[in-house]
């Protein structure tokens, strides 16, 4: 088992580090923004103004005839927003240095377009199944869009298998281990039952179907992301004074290694640049081809309708939430504390709450932040079932939900109760490999994208099948 991890955890080095994955996200996402004209800064203001026209906790009711543009839009956040913007942050933020932060900027900047271009094409590619429900993602448009030959369907198919294996099962066990970890920490909880609770809401969740996950996920998303942004602004306040200093720190160690942190060693441009592109990808997930199944169900008029919320969705993820876990923990001074003696004392979710007890909440803060993972990591534990669903009805049709509801449920409760570093390595690994599929459709695609986008500024009226014939 030892083996494995070392043989799994030296492949994910590869994937993820500098001479595959981050250089190749962030090309398409910077192919992207060029070749759409920084579609991510023109279309803001309308991506805003749709989000709030649209916001609603109690939406039409989500069914077979899909879901409204917020409820997609909820779903694909509560996948995006998870302990990423949490542990995620503080891992960039500890082994890249500051430097690491702005590199995360950028990476969701040129992200931004990436995920418009996802959104975009699978409102094109969606379809109904044989069960009348209607389904969308990168197995479909790879499939379709790349012709519906033997290569298609086998790069389908793999995207398909990898997502699966990614999301529905190791991902899912990740963030239940981190939901029992920290209510374990926090209130002594016992881990089986923490696991148990969570498998059961869990599965009656999943069984309500498309309805259930929209309703919970329109109230779930806002509601954590509302309580958590105004806590953590509250404390940024309270050491607004630092704030210089934090954006110094972040800037200047962005292009040159500087000591900080009570004489923490400079961390070399390339390992900030490494860390903050890798955590800030793998955050907001844009390129990856999960949160484009949600994008997919949503009822627009025009796909760009819903390809602008594609970039709102990055934008809250990575310049909202993952900037309030930055800043708290940066103003409040325990980096300074941690590093004092060396190496670092605290690393992932324990840094934040250090920062949240230390400085504002005393004693609340450990439970305030546990509570807060709960919502991060359940909600994403809902959105990443969601997308598995999709891929089980690509591959199995409407016969393999039952299956996979049971078996999603026995991975939460086994990730709950195990120490599971495999785990965590195999997730990361099929997270990347699912990637190289994705990325071929959409840049094989991407005139498909600038077309729509160009009709869209034009008032062409969208007509599916007229367009596809094209």
């Amino acid at each position: 088992m030892d083996e494995l991890l070392k043989q799994v955890s030296e492949a994910n080095g590869f994937l993820w580090g500098t001479s595959f994955l981050i250089p190749l996200l962030c090309g398409t996402g910077l192919f992207f923004t060029l070749r759409l004209g920084f579609v991510q800064i023109s279309k803001f203001g309308a991506a805003c103004r749709k989000l709030f026209g649209d916001f609603s906790l109690f939406g039409e009711a989500a069914g077979k005839h899909g879901m409204s543009s917020f409820q997609a839009l909820a779903t694909a956040i509560a996948a995006q927003v998870g302990t990423g913007n949490l542990a995620g942050a503080m891992t960039a933020l500890v082994s890249g240095g500051p430097g690491a932060i702005f590199w995360m900027w950028v990476a969701a900047f040129f992200g931004m377009a990436t995920n418009f271009a996802e959104a975009c094409l699978a409102q094109l590619y969606r379809e109904r199944d044989e069960t009348g429900q209607i389904v969308g993602g990168p197995a479909y448009y790879i499939s379709r869009g790349l012709g519906n030959n033997s290569i298609s369907k086998f790069l389908a198919g793999f995207f398909a298998v990898s997502i699966i294996l990614a999301l529905g099962f190791t991902g899912n066990m990740v963030q239940a281990n981190s939901i029992s970890d920290a209510f374990n920490g926090a209130f002594g909880w016992d881990v089986k039952i923490v696991g148990g609770v969570l498998a059961l809401i869990a599965g009656l969740i999943f069984i309500g179907g498309v309805k259930r996950i929209a309703s919970v996920t329109e109230k779930l998303v806002p509601i954590m992301a509302i309580m958590y942004i105004i806590v953590g602004l509250v404390l940024i306040i309270m050491n607004i004074s630092h704030l210089p200093s934090v954006f110094g720190e972040i800037f200047s160690c962005a292009f040159a290694p500087r000591a900080v942190w009570g004489g923490m060693a400079g961390v070399a441009v390339a390992q900030a640049a490494r860390y903050g592109i890798a955590r800030g990808l793998f955050s907001n997930e844009a390129g990856m081809g999960s949160t484009p199944h949600a994008h997919a169900a949503a009822n627009v008029n025009h796909p760009v309708e819903q390809g602008i919320l594609g970039i709102i969705a990055v934008f809250i993820d990575t310049f909202v939430v993952l900037n309030i876990t930055v800043f708290t923990v940066m103003s409040s001074g325990v980096l300074e504390n941690n590093f004092a003696e060396g190496g670092a004392q605290l690393k992932g979710i324990s840094l934040v709450q250090a920062a949240f007890a230390n400085h504002f909440m005393g004693s609340w803060g450990y439970p305030f932040i546990a509570v807060c993972l709960l919502f991060f990591a359940f909600s994403t534990v809902i959105g990443w079932y969601y997308f598995g669903e999709t891929n089980i009805r690509y591959l199995f049709g409407a016969k393999g939900l039952l299956p996979y509801q049971i078996l999603v449920m026995i991975f939460i409760f086994t990730g709950s109760i195990l120490k599971i570093d495999l785990v965590w390595e195999l997730s990361d690994f099929f997270n990347g490999i699912m990637v190289i599929p994705n990325l071929i459709a959409i840049l094989l695609l991407s005139g498909k994208v600038a077309r729509l986008l160009k009709e869209y500024n034009e008032g062409i009226a969208y007509d599916r099948q007229k367009f596809l014939k094209g």
